[in-house]
């Protein structure tokens, strides 16, 4: 009958209309949310806890949690759904690099709901986010402006167990456009002799990247897939004996663009990168 398509249309657009306002209220929930953990939760925290280790682990598992918690309230109401394939492996990965495809604004919250202890590399410029930077500030996240302590802080933090988070892009995709890396996250694993994990995100409808806005909804509830692939091993690239740190990170940052790239190619005379150990 001609009903059928007319109501299944009539409801679609129902159902964009709700996932339209609910999306709005969740970046209001996030934001709300970001100032509450900023000025409330964690100068309760300095005040309780003097130790400064013991705070920043609350600190971050206080963030994980709130993640959680914002993900759940977006899959209730629609606006999004989202699967982690590998969630164990994620969440007792310890000292390594985590490096990821930045696609969409939420991937570091998807990430950093299930590694509750997890640190991570960000820009300068979102200290200054009235929403973020008290977050960062509590966690104590690293900043990437800090080239003279970057390095060390890093080799401590690894050493001691500690995964870091990093999006080697440096910024969210651009869409239709080749991806390019930064050679940070390279460079920090030769000079810091650690492992990698890969983690490609992916979304199936154009979501908060880098060409829309937040009211830019899809016709069609997006799906946020989370892979976790290999676990690169460092001595695969770099041998200080006989190789250059800065040879080494160019060879280490063209896999990580292969790996990263799902349309590509992969490299010959690399390992597959589809078993996980």
């Amino acid at each position: 009958m001609v009903l059928e398509p007319c109501m299944s249309n009539v409801w679609a657009h129902i159902n964009w209309a709700w996932r339209l306002v609910m999306t709005g209220f969740c970046f209001a929930l996030f934001g709300i949310g970001g100032l509450l953990l900023s000025l409330v939760w964690f100068n309760v925290l300095l005040l309780l806890q003097r130790d400064n280790a013991k705070r920043r682990r609350l600190a971050r598992r206080s963030i994980a949690l709130s993640f959680q918690f914002f993900l759940t309230v977006a899959k209730t109401l629609g606006v999004l759904d989202y699967r982690i394939q590998g969630f164990d492996i994620l969440h007792r990965e310890q000292g390594c690099l985590v490096v990821a495809n930045h696609p969409t604004l939420i991937d570091y919250v998807l990430l950093a709901s299930v590694m509750p202890e997890t640190d991570c590399l960000v820009k300068s410029a979102l200290l200054r986010n009235p929403f973020l930077g008290g977050v960062i500030r509590a966690a104590d996240y690293l900043v990437n402006s800090q080239a003279d302590e970057l390095l060390p802080a890093c080799q401590q933090r690894l050493t001691q167990g500690d995964t870091i988070l990093i999006f080697p892009e440096g910024t969210r995709t651009h869409p239709g456009e080749n991806m390019k890396l930064q050679r940070g996250a390279a460079n920090i694993a030769v000079r810091c002799g650690s492992d990698l994990r890969i983690v490609v995100i992916h979304c199936s409808e154009h979501l908060l990247d880098k060409k829309s806005r937040w009211y830019d909804v899809p016709l069609r509830k997006p799906l946020f897939q989370v892979e976790v692939r290999e676990r690169v091993q460092i001595k695969q690239f770099f041998d200080a004996k006989s190789q250059e740190p800065a040879l080494a990170a160019r060879q280490l940052n063209r896999h990580l663009l292969h790996q990263l790239s799902p349309d590509l190619i992969p490299l010959s005379g690399i390992n597959d990168a589809s078993a996980l150990p």
